[in-house]
C-alpha cells in the first residue's frame, strides 16, 4: 500500500488510543490496490460515539460536520465517518434515512456500498485488509460486481457510476450485475448528478468508450441520451468509414480526443470531450444514399440543436470560467473545417481563420478534427490538421480572435456623439482588420475617420 497521509494516520492512532478503530475505506483503498494515486482519504471509525469522535477530532483542527444525520466530519482534508445504517424512504438520492452506528460490524457497514471493489477496508495501524465481499479478488480479475443486489437500486446513480468505474479501471461487469442495472429506473436522477458522472467518464477514463458501450448494453444510452442512441446503426460510406456505423466511429473519436486532453485545463478538456461526443449528432437526420454513396450533407449545423438539447439536460454552460457551451457548439458546427479548408480549390484567406476564431478555439478544433480523422479503421491522411493549426498560430488566433484595434473611445475622439453609429464604425473597421487591410492603430483610426466622413455625406434615414 502507498503511504497514507500523515494526518489520516495520526487520527487513526488517536482513535485507537481512545478505544476505537479507524479503517481506511472506499476509493483510496481501491486505487491503492490498483497503483492509482488518490487524494481523498475516508476513515470509518468503529467503537466511538459521535460526540466522543468529534471531540477527538477537534484536537487536530477545525471540524466541519456534513449533515448531522450522516455523522461525517471533515478535518484537515480527511473525511471521518461513523459506520451508518441506511433506510430507503423515497425516490431519489435524498430519499434515505441515515443513522450512524459505531457498533456495527465491518461486514454490515460494507454491505451498503455499491460495488465490491469499493467495499474493501484497510487498517492503517496493522496493515490488515477487511474484505468481506472479496473486492480484492474482483480487482485482480477486473470484474465489476454489486455488493447487495437487493439494495443496489436504492440509489439509481450507481448505474452511471458503473459506467465510469468500468472505463476508468478497465473492468468487465458480471452478468448478474448487468441484469440488476437493467431493471433500475433512471428517471429520478437530477441533471447535476448525471452531468457529474458523464464528466468523470469523459475526463478520468483513458478509454471512455468502454463506459459508453457498457451504457448501450445496459439500456442507459436509450433512456438518458437519445441523441447518442440515434447514432447506433446509422450507416457511413465504407470507403471513408470502414469501421462501421456512426456509434462505432464516435467511440473511436472520444478515445482519441481523450488522449489529447492531458495538457488542458478542466473547462477546455470537457469542451473538447463533449464536442467529440456530439460532433456527429446530425448524421442520423441527414444520412442518405446520394449518387451511389452514403452521405450526410450539412450534418454539422443539423447537429447543433441536438447538442444544445443534451447540454440543456446536463446543464452545461461555463466551466471554471471557460465558456464551454459556446466552444462545444462551435466544435460541432465547424469540425469539418480544417480538412475542407486544406483541400479547398481556392486558398482560404487569413480573414476566414480570424472570423472562425470568433466561433471556437481553433486549437481545440484542430484536436477534434484530428481525432475525427484518425477515429476510423484503416489509414487516412490527417496532415490537414497540422496545416490548419500552423496557420492559426501564425496569425495568433489559435485561442481567440484578434482584439479590435479601434475602440469606441477613438471614434468619440473624432467628434461623434455617443450612439449606434459609434458601434457601426467600430464594426466596419474591425471587418477590415480581419481581412488584413488594417494592421495598426494609426491605420484603424484613419479607416474610422474615413467611415465617419462617409457617414456624414449620406442623407439622413
Amino acid at each position: 500500500m502507498p503511504d497514507l497521509p500523515d494526518d489520516a494516520r495520526h487520527i487513526a492512532h488517536a482513535v485507537a488510543e481512545a478505544g476505537g478503530r479507524a479503517l481506511v475505506v472506499g476509493g483510496w483503498v481501491r486505487d491503492a490496490r490498483l497503483g492509482v494515486p488518490s487524494k481523498d482519504v475516508d476513515l470509518e471509525v468503529y467503537g466511538l460515539p459521535a460526540p466522543a469522535l468529534r471531540a477527538l477530532l477537534e484536537r487536530f483542527g477545525r471540524v466541519d460536520a456534513v449533515g448531522e444525520q450522516f455523522t461525517v466530519f471533515k478535518v484537515r482534508g480527511v473525511d471521518v465517518a461513523l459506520p451508518r445504517r441506511e433506510s430507503k424512504t423515497g425516490r431519489g438520492h435524498r430519499g434515505f434515512e441515515v443513522q450512524g452506528d459505531p457498533t456495527m460490524s465491518v461486514e454490515e457497514a460494507a454491505r451498503r456500498r455499491d460495488f465490491t471493489i469499493n467495499a474493501i477496508a484497510w487498517d492503517p495501524l496493522t496493515g490488515d485488509y477487511l474484505d468481506p465481499y472479496c473486492g480484492r479478488d474482483d480487482l485482480d480479475r477486473r470484474v465489476l460486481r454489486v455488493v447487495d443486489a437487493s439494495t443496489f437500486g436504492d440509489d439509481s446513480l450507481r448505474v452511471l457510476r458503473a459506467l465510469q468505474f468500468a472505463a476508468r479501471f478497465d473492468l468487465v461487469m458480471d452478468d448478474a450485475t448487468q441484469q440488476v442495472c437493467r431493471t433500475i429506473a433512471l428517471d429520478d436522477l437530477p441533471s447535476e448528478r448525471i452531468a457529474g458522472e458523464v464528466e468523470k467518464l469523459l475526463l478520468r477514463a483513458r478509454r471512455p468508450s468502454i463506459g459508453f458501450e457498457l451504457g448501450r448494453r445496459l439500456g442507459v444510452i436509450d433512456r438518458l441520451f437519445p441523441e447518442m442512441a440515434a447514432l447506433i446503426g446509422c450507416p457511413q460510406e465504407p470507403e471513408w468509414h470502414p469501421e462501421g456505423d456512426v456509434w462505432t466511429h464516435t467511440l473511436m473519436v472520444i478515445d482519441l480526443a481523450r488522449a489529447a486532453t492531458d495538457d488542458l485545463d478542466r473547462g477546455r478538456a470537457l469542451a473538447l470531450m463533449l464536442g467529440a461526443l456530439c460532433h456527429d449528432f446530425g448524421k442520423p437526420a441527414t444520412t442518405a444514399h446520394i449518387d451511389g454513396r452514403i452521405r450526410s450533407p450539412n450534418h454539422e449545423p443539423v447537429g447543433v440543436p441536438l447538442t444544445v438539447a443534451l447540454l440543456d439536460r446536463l446543464n452545461v454552460y461555463a466551466v471554471d470560467g471557460f465558456d464551454a457551451r459556446r466552444h462545444i457548439l462551435g466544435l460541432v458546427a465547424c469540425h469539418l473545417a480544417p480538412g475542407m479548408w486544406h483541400k479547398a480549390p481556392t486558398p482560404v484567406g487569413d480573414g476566414a481563420f480570424r472570423r472562425l476564431a470568433h466561433k471556437v478555439d481553433l486549437e481545440l478544433l484542430t484536436r477534434l478534427a484530428r481525432a475525427d480523422c484518425q477515429g476510423r479503421a484503416g489509414q487516412f491522411d490527417c496532415s490537414a490538421m497540422d496545416w490548419f493549426v500552423q496557420r492559426a498560430r501564425a496569425l495568433g488566433v489559435e485561442h481567440r480572435p484578434p482584439e479590435p484595434l479601434l475602440k469606441g473611445r477613438h471614434v468619440l475622439a473624432m467628434g461623434l456623439e455617443p450612439g449606434p453609429a459609434v458601434g457601426r464604425i467600430v464594426k466596419a473597421v474591425y471587418e477590415r482588420q480581419l481581412d488584413g487591410l488594417v494592421t495598426t492603430l494609426d491605420e484603424a483610426i484613419a479607416a474610422g475617420s474615413e467611415c465617419l466622413a462617409r457617414s456624414r455625406q449620406l442623407p439622413p434615414e
